[in-house]
């Protein structure tokens, strides 16, 4: 047996001149096996080389879940002794002859205690950075995993438009997030979120990264969600930004230069086109009308199992776009103290452009 998804791990390997690849639960681990494994306290690992079928190492009553994977595999099971694992280990690196190999990681994600397991089992091993792999292995979506991620933003729509029901002045951030997590569940979304929903209103608005408090809504307020839903693994990320009553008419500048800048990045963004340029067409749009200084984050960054992954759309990325590359559009203005405004869109390069991926309107809508 094999998979496609095997077999392009196994040609970027020789690409890249590594010997082994290791992989412990995670999304690297899921899109090769199929399987949702949690990091725990017992490891578990896969270890692939070019030219014999892939070690699984892992607690022995995990094994049989290990059938449905679509590919041959060699078992190395280990007891709940945790004496044993390290045994396991070494059957595993003698199996694939790994002695005095170079092992590549994910180091955004490779923990030290799977990295020790690997050192003390098997002699003269090197464990590396597998970056320059990494970066290239989920960076372009299939068709199948495009389509779960339109269905990943359906979810996510549809739960925040019945969320918006209960918004009036008055209420909590706190309770406006807790009624968007429940939506998003009965709406069909994987239980592990992308990331905590983001609900922020008034100033706290004006922080990319806030925190959901305890804070009253006030008519007048701009209120900011940032949520997304998860569909078979795959991640939708959206912003968008709500007038909580009448605003003025500064904040009604503020959001259309945002909805300007949003809109240039998309017209901007095509094969061949590099990530950079995409950045620096919204961000022209916010310098224009005097706002730059405001704009404190890149533009996007790509989408997929994880909720921030390759490529990553800031002005210096030279990065080509290809078709596939999937990315977020978020360019925004925050005015410390006072109110900030992101609007984000899903965007997929096309063989003639983008298509976006999200549909929730993005006109300024008065709650």
């Amino acid at each position: 047996m094999t998979n496609t998804n095997l077999e392009k791990l196994k040609n970027l390997m020789n690409e890249h001149r590594f010997d082994t690849v290791a992989l412990i639960p995670g999304s690297d681990f899921r899109w090769l096996t199929g399987m949702e494994k949690h990091l725990m306290e017992r490891p578990t690992m896969i270890l692939v080389t070019v030219d014999k079928d892939p070690a699984i190492v892992a607690a022995g009553f995990e094994m049989n879940s290990f059938d449905r994977i679509g590919f041959n595999f060699r078992a190395f099971p280990f007891s709940d002794n945790p004496s044993e694992w390290g045994n396991a280990f070494r059957q595993a690196g003698e199996y694939l002859d790994l002695s005095g190999k170079t092992i590549a990681v994910n180091s955004l994600h490779f923990r030290f205690f799977e990295t020790k397991l690997l050192e003390d089992a098997i002699a003269n091993c090197r464990i590396v950075s597998g970056e320059s792999l990494f970066k290239k292995l989920r960076l372009q979506k299939t068709e199948e995993e495009i389509s779960f991620m339109k269905k990943a933003a359906i979810i996510a729509e549809t739960a925040l438009e019945k969320t918006l029901k209960i918004v009036r002045p008055g209420i909590s951030e706190h309770e406006i997030a807790s009624e968007l997590n429940a939506q998003l569940m009965r709406a069909g979304s994987d239980p592990a979120l992308p990331f905590s929903p983001i609900v922020a209103g008034g100033p706290n608005a004006a922080d990319p990264h806030a925190a959901v408090s305890d804070r009253i809504l006030e008519s007048g307020d701009f209120l900011l969600f940032d949520w997304g839903a998860r569909y078979q693994g795959y991640c939708s990320d959206i912003t968008r930004t709500f007038a909580v009553g009448d605003v003025s008419e500064i904040q009604h500048e503020v959001y259309n230069t945002v909805l300007a800048a949003n809109r240039a990045a998309k017209r901007t963004a095509h094969p061949g086109i590099p990530c950079g340029a995409v950045d620096r067409a919204a961000r022209t749009e916010i310098e224009k009308a005097g706002y730059g200084s405001y704009f404190t984050h890149r533009l996007g960054h790509g989408l997929g199992m994880e909720a921030h992954e390759d490529p990553y759309i800031y002005a210096e990325n030279s990065l080509l776009l290809s078709k596939g590359m999937v990315f977020t559009d978020e360019p925004g203005i925050n005015l410390p103290g006072k109110f900030g405004v992101r609007i984000e869109d899903d965007l997929v390069i096309t063989n003639e452009g983008c298509e976006q991926i999200t549909s929730f309107p993005r006109e300024l809508r008065i709650l």
